[in-house]
């Protein structure tokens, strides 16, 4: 197996899709590439990969320099000794699932190629597919054919570019568990590509969310979730509660900022550099706005109370979407809460209510200059 390599990318791209994005993947790291379609997700993949050029900056893979515009350096992609797994696959229509990746393994002696592809799906757990043409599998088989092939070639690196989205939901649940457990086993870079959030939180260990080729934020999937750093990223991440308010005080000794929300004195339990009297945007994800508190009795324990009037309710399964005016003003307050605890609360369209909102999950956004 090629030794443990971190990857590092810095790469500016001005024209056609723009691109500004700098970061590094670590061996052993799954990180995942979040952002619209058309954003540039795929193009700086194909860079990584070589099969794309940037206009100037560096992409180098542990002590290898792969691309350098100041040396006038660009290594194939061959060199590169990535695995790369397409959109769609990539598979050779004419080649049996067996002989798809030992074509990929023209750089092993000939007598080595068949022991490895058939360990290889094996691993995958298509070892009674090897006769197989594309055509007579599955998405999910091809998808694991793909992947396997990528594998072979024991890559310095391993590239997923929406290696989900031509399978359904079911299969991409079980391609999900097949791979959490191979990237256990390896210890290379993996960055996978997708414009799905949940994919990402639940796979990878980084976070890089990008738009319009700009890189937003990059971090634990959870941290970023948690901590939007501008609304920008709030909004990418799903948050629809962003409100506006002005900061009244801020507390050091017990870390906590006041705001000024309508005519409500809400605290977050947090001391961002703002100035007393400034207008903020603060965000709080559905985990920070608490019903149960009403029923329990434990409501008067937080700063943080409004007054709601419930619009609209809409129920999805197992869990109830409703909106929600703050009575007072006319901001409209989002929440999700499990089916169970509505029908507990006897919630209902017209009825008026009281939230908590939980100070830790309260955060402020920084406020981008114009």
């Amino acid at each position: 197996m090629a030794k443990a390599t971190d990857l590092h990318v810095r790469i500016h791209q001005t024209k056609g899709i723009r691109i500004e994005a700098a970061f590094s993947c670590r061996a052993g790291e799954f990180l995942a590439v979040v952002g619209p379609s058309g954003g540039g997700k795929t193009t700086l993949l194909r860079m990584i990969a070589g099969l794309a050029k940037p206009e100037s900056g560096e992409i180098r893979c542990g002590n290898d320099v792969w691309f350098d515009d100041k040396k006038h350096l660009n290594v194939s992609p061959q060199a590169r000794h990535i695995g790369f797994v397409p959109q769609h696959f990539g598979l050779f229509p004419k080649l049996s699932a067996l002989g798809n990746i030992i074509a990929a393994l023209d750089h092993l002696p000939k007598a080595e190629r068949m022991p490895r592809a058939l360990a290889m799906l094996e691993k995958v757990n298509l070892h009674g597919l090897t006769d197989r043409l594309p055509s007579e599998l599955s998405g999910g088989q091809k998808q694991r054919v793909a992947l396997a092939r990528a594998l072979a070639r024991e890559p310095r690196a391993l590239l997923l570019d929406e290696p989900f989205s031509a399978v359904d939901r079911e299969t991409r649940e079980r391609l999900y568990l097949e791979l959490a457990r191979l990237k256990s086993e390896l210890n290379i870079p993996v960055i996978m590509v997708t414009h799905d959030l949940n994919e990402a939180l639940l796979l990878a260990d980084s976070m890089l969310l990008i738009s319009q080729g700009q890189m937003l934020q990059h971090g634990a999937p959870q941290q970023v979730f948690a901590r939007p750093r501008t609304e920008a990223v709030a909004r990418q991440m799903g948050l629809r509660n962003i409100f506006d308010a002005h900061v009244v005080a801020q507390d050091e000794q017990k870390g906590v900022t006041w705001l000024k929300f309508g005519e409500k004195l809400i605290a977050s339990d947090s001391l961002p550099e703002v100035a007393i009297g400034q207008r903020v945007r603060w965000v709080i994800p559905n985990q920070g706005i608490r019903f149960n508190s009403i029923a329990s009795g434990r409501l008067c324990r937080s700063f943080n109370i409004l007054n709601i009037r419930i619009d609209n309710l809409l129920t999805l399964g197992e869990s109830v979407r409703l909106e929600a005016t703050v009575l007072g003003g006319k901001e409209r307050l989002n929440a999700e809460i499990p089916l169970h605890l509505a029908r507990k609360l006897a919630l209902c369209p017209g009825m008026e209510t009281e939230v908590a909102l939980k100070s830790e999950e309260l955060h402020l956004l920084e406020m981008i200059k114009a």
